[in-house]
């Protein structure tokens, strides 16, 4: 692989017209494309084979009018204080505000709530459905409606809305991208002293990412795509592109420092350096399409998504940047910055990262103690961890959403923000109304149950529903017990009656959900773990290395979910991420937040280890090996963990779901780059000595060399300069 790779960074860097080229015209082309054939992004939320999701399913086959894919929502009205809605002027207001609804743009119906009869029993708080074509209301249909709001406000009324009629379709706000590539850029000229070394990878990562995401986009086209895969993708492009091309870009700098012209550099380069990339790249790539494994379409996506931005930044890394380096040549050396010296970030000289390993390598015990101490007190918040789907009660107290949502729980009980959709399949009953009747009586005695209400049959007469209001809100324990429970009466009522009974709604939706995730943690674990281990035996010859690195990446994650769950569970530094509600961590948080770790993990554990390992092979000693792989490669993994944690920290200025993504990706890479990388395993590599590298001679004999330490590549380079010296025979008379 080193020698095919040094090849090909040779290459690049000679026919550097004709890959830019290819490159540029290719993010052209696919810019056009993203303009061109860009479709709508898809907010669905399925997850097949779960019994919520196949009753979804029967309702569209059976109650088409139920299944209709326009927004809906509610329009809440709450009567001045000291008086009740029914009085004749406030039951004017509504009757004003709900008329003036029906004129806006796109209105399926709204229907009044003294028709409806969706007046609370004090008379203070009433709302009126809603229902439009669209999926999104346009910006038209919008402004009217909520004229018609404000009409009611300026009335003396308090009137919110919930539900999709108050969603924009714009709620994350762009640009945090661009804060992440401007700290990035800082981090570059600082780790560099040049503006030419810094401007690189930043170039090369805003060429991959450009591509990336318009391919994506074209993709949106063809298949179904959510916003949030679109974001994550950035997210890693961006991050890995910057953090590979640092990679390359380092050692490039450091070939050139010992002499060597620009091209056999770059060739060098790619070939070591561009070897540790690939193998990084794989183990994300691994965790990330191991997501599939779920078996839900969003994450699936997501990860799919993710995946390519990551295989775009190693093969951009591999291609264009040599390509760039023949534009540079040795000007990458140049462009010196005032006050900062043009640095070697390789360079085997005195540094803070020199005194950090001696430390680490003099007092590994004490050292590998307090690390574990502090980490474990980071970790402590995570048992408390809460998981949960976010509703319109996290929303801030002063969005619409959240307002509606705490006037339908004070007026009607917190469980009328979940009502439980019971499915009565009376296909195979012989008496559908009695069996109607049965599951009415049925669930009303299940405790928990405040209201049931039977909502009637479709225009066949074989299929009847339920509206089951639970006495507690949508994410509380109770509220799962009482789902629990109207499942457990199924087969009883169906023996009775023939009547098949199935539970559904967006509150059973996301109670399947979580228990979904939790039943899908431990196969997703052993795929991306042991794919990911058995490519770390490749890589590093070795069983204990391995091992180390995947405990390690526990100690990660421990960590994490602390941190994550006090700062979106307690609130501790709310203020300053400028989260407006604390509440559950969202249930998908932990599957992707542990894919995603695990690779960029073992991004550090390649990039420092491996050098490591080149100098072990080399001929150096287990202890003298750690201390100078990890001079060598301790500054740039350090301006490389900044570089990640900026772009994702940058992503904390997003909404929701982002957000907590954001936050926890930025902590995650700060312990483990930091702590446990540079701290932890370095003293663990101390301890063991040459027993790190051990691997049993039959395992050594049957696993393929990928030479990613480039030993084979630098036997065959010494071979070539040897026969070049090589005195010429002297001519024969």
């Amino acid at each position: 692989m080193a020698t095919f790779l040094y090849r090909l960074g040779r290459l690049a860097y000679r026919r550097r017209w004709f890959v830019a080229s290819t490159w540029v015209l290719l993010l052209i082309l696919t810019g056009v494309g993203s303009a061109t054939l860009a479709g709508e992004h898809v907010e669905s939320f399925e997850i097949p084979g779960t019994e919520s999701q196949e009753t979804m399913d029967l309702l569209g086959e059976r109650f088409p009018g139920i299944a209709a894919d326009g927004a809906s929502g509610r329009v809440v009205f709450a009567a001045p204080e000291g008086e009740t809605l029914d009085e004749p002027a406030n039951r004017a207001v509504v009757d004003a505000v709900v008329a003036e609804i029906q004129t806006t743009p796109g209105l399926v119906n709204v229907v009044n709530p003294f028709d409806a009869g969706t007046v609370s029993a004090d008379a203070t708080v009433a709302y009126a459905e809603a229902n439009y074509t669209a999926q999104v209301l346009s910006e038209e249909s919008r402004d009217a409606l909520f004229a018609a709001v404000q009409a009611g406000r300026d009335a003396g009324h308090i009137v919110e809305v919930g539900g999709d009629i108050a969603f924009t379709g714009e709620e994350f706000e762009g640009g945090s991208e661009m804060v992440g590539l401007a700290i990035a850029f800082v981090v570059l000229i600082v780790t560099f002293g040049s503006f030419v070394a810094a401007g690189m990878p930043l170039l090369n990562a805003i060429i991959g990412v450009g591509v990336t995401i318009s391919t994506i986009t074209i993709a949106s086209r063809f298949f179904e795509m959510s916003e949030d895969s679109s974001i994550l993708a950035m997210m890693l492009g961006i991050a890995l592109a910057i953090d590979y091309s640092l990679f390359i870009a380092s050692r490039y700098r450091h070939e050139l420092a010992h002499g060597r012209g620009g091209e056999e550099a770059a060739g060098r380069a790619i070939g070591t350096a561009g070897n540790a990339v690939v193998f990084a790249g794989l183990t994300v790539m691994i965790a990330l399409v191991g997501l599939t494994v779920v078996g839900i379409p969003l994450l699936t996506e997501m990860g799919l998504s993710a995946a390519f931005a990551v295989a775009m930044a190693v093969v951009i890394a591999l291609t264009m940047l040599p390509a760039l380096f023949g534009f540079a040549k040795r000007r990458i050396l140049g462009g010196r910055i005032p006050g900062l010296k043009v640095r070697d970030p390789e360079a085997e000289e005195p540094t803070i990262g020199l005194s950090w390993i001696t430390m680490v390598t003099n007092h590994p015990l004490r050292v590998l103690a307090v690390a574990l101490v502090g980490v474990g007190a980071l970790a402590l918040p995570a048992t408390s961890l809460q998981l949960g789907l976010p509703d319109e009660g996290s929303y801030g107290t002063d969005d619409t959403r959240r307002q509606a949502y705490d006037l339908l729980a004070e007026g009607f009980g917190p469980g009328f923000n979940g009502p439980l959709t019971v499915v009565v399949d009376a296909v195979d009953s012989p008496d559908p109304e009695a069996a109607l009747s049965t599951v009415v009586a049925a669930v009303e005695r299940l405790d928990g149950v405040v209201m049931v209400t039977p909502a009637g049959f479709n225009d066949t007469g074989d299929t009847g529903l339920v509206i089951a209001v639970p006495g507690t809100g949508p994410g509380a324990a109770g509220t799962e017990e009482v789902v629990h429970g109207i499942r457990d009466l199924s087969a009883d009522i169906e023996s009775g009656t023939g009547a098949v009974v199935r539970v559904t709604g967006p509150t059973a939706v996301v109670i399947d959900f979580n228990e979904m995730m939790a039943a899908a943690l431990a196969p997703y674990l052993a795929v991306v773990v042991g794919l990911s281990f058995l490519i770390l035996v490749l890589v590093f010859r070795s069983i204990l290395v391995p091992l180390k690195a995947a405990l390690g990446f526990l100690v990660t994650m421990a960590a994490t979910f602390g941190a994550t769950v006090a700062v979106f569970q307690w609130g501790w530094l709310a203020d300053l991420i400028g989260l407006q509600q604390t509440g559950p961590i969202m249930s998908m948080l932990p599957i992707i937040l542990i894919g995603l770790v695990f690779g960029l993990a073992m991004d550090y554990q390649v990039f420092l280890v491996t050098r490591m390992r080149e100098e072990h092979v080399h001929g150096l000693a287990a202890t003298p090996a750690v201390i100078i792989g990890f001079q060598h490669g301790a500054r740039v993994v350090a301006a490389a963990a900044v570089i990640m944690i900026s772009v994702f920290g940058a992503f904390v200025l997003g909404d929701d779901f982002i957000k907590q993504v954001g936050f926890a990706l930025a902590f995650a890479v700060f312990i483990d780059a930091f702590v446990v990388r540079m701290t932890i395993v370095p003293a663990v590599l101390r301890l063991l000595g040459e027993r790190a590298w051990w691997i049993p001679r039959w395992l050594d004999r049957v696993l393929p060399d990928v030479d990613v330490e480039g030993e084979r590549l630098r036997r065959h380079l010494q071979a070539e300069d040897a026969a070049r010296n090589q005195p010429a025979p002297a001519p024969t008379s």
